[in-house]
């Protein structure tokens, strides 16, 4: 349904913009009817800047986005109007997507002046009830208030909402729940479970990879604007094949193990080199470099740091940062099984 056919963004900077910066280099992908793809990665990634072009927030550098066979960057007033009725976005930050000034539930009123200025009054607000019911909220409660009297979590299903008035089949779910209290997040994420039983395709984007695991069936891993591997969810989390994927799943806390603090943690980085097997086996804290612990600032900080980057070097799982960091060629993805890719650079095959 939308296609991204190496798709490459990059920044200009410096005080003239003669620079460029990459944010996103050569991904392809697509968002299938009916399914959630993750898009997983660090912060800096590129998962917004890929989420922003989906959506003609920011224009594409090179390659093409193609929305049903239509390359959205030739879209243009009522085309790219109807193409909005297709393909909506709900971020991150709730707040910032509404102007305090007015009642939260004025964006209901934009997309009737934009795509429905026929229907009557009442037939709109019997449509607002229905949409703002099927996302878990009582219209009582959340029309005519503003922002600040509502909770971050109610806010965001306004904006699921708002996006289910239109003929939506694309919805960018940018780390929807990040701003979202625990109790409220499994039911924001069922939401979206449900929603994709309609034929909806979600790109849910998150650096979260518990989250990834509990609500995708198609997963991609992004490394500084790379995609490194992707495939069949079950497939990336169970056999994962680059070092990258590896060092976030090993950075995903024990919550059967409890956290000893910095003398604990420290003392275990500065351990035998031996205990380096056990990298791949649930322990008290992640010997990742991603790890908090790794960005520990103060003489003990730096000298985890530095061993925890040194051990990370000699197992081979830093290898990728040096082609990720310049503007060489972007390695290709080779399917290693069925729905399961992962990039090798050239020198490594």
């Amino acid at each position: 349904m939308l296609v991204l056919d190496n798709v490459t963004k990059a920044f200009k900077t410096g005080t003239f913009g003669g620079g460029t910066l990459p944010a996103v280099r050569g991904a392809s992908f697509e968002i299938r009817p009916g399914e959630v793809t993750a898009l997983i990665g660090e912060s800096g990634s590129g998962k917004s800047t890929l989420g922003k072009m989906i959506l003609r927030l920011t224009p594409v550098t090179s390659g093409t986005i193609t929305f049903e066979g239509t390359d959205i960057a030739t879209l243009k007033g009522k085309q790219l109007r109807e193409y909005y009725r297709h393909v909506q976005g709900v971020f991150q930050d709730p707040f910032s997507s509404y102007n305090p000034v007015y009642r939260a539930d004025r964006v209901f009123a934009t997309i009737r002046h934009s795509y429905f200025p026929g229907v009557s009054a009442d037939e709109w607000r019997e449509r607002v009830d229905k949409v703002l019911e099927s996302v878990g909220l009582n219209p009582v409660d959340v029309r005519n208030k503003f922002t600040h009297q509502l909770s971050g979590g109610q806010l965001q299903r306004i904006l699921i909402a708002r996006a289910l008035l239109l003929d939506i089949k694309i919805l960018v779910a940018d780390e929807i729940i990040s701003m979202i209290d625990a109790s409220t997040r499994v039911d924001v994420l069922n939401l979206l479970s449900n929603l994709k039983t309609r034929g909806l395709g979600v790109l849910f984007v998150t650096h979260d990879l518990s989250l990834g695991n509990y609500i995708s069936e198609r997963t991609i891993i992004l490394r500084r604007g790379v995609v490194v591997e992707m495939g069949a969810t079950q497939k990336v989390f169970d056999n994962p094949q680059h070092e990258y994927t590896r060092m976030l799943l090993t950075a995903v806390p024990q919550l059967h193990k409890k956290w000893e603090g910095e003398l604990g943690a420290e003392a275990e980085v500065m351990g035998a080199a031996s205990q380096d097997q056990d990298r791949g086996r649930p322990g008290r804290y992640s010997k990742s470099s991603l790890h908090p612990l790794a960005g520990m600032r103060g003489r003990k900080g730096r000298r985890a740091h530095a061993v925890a980057t040194e051990r990370e070097f000699a197992a081979g799982l830093l290898r990728t940062d040096t082609y990720l960091r310049t503007h060489e060629e972007v390695p290709p993805l080779i399917a290693i099984e069925e729905d399961h890719f992962v990039a090798i650079p050239t020198g490594a095959r």
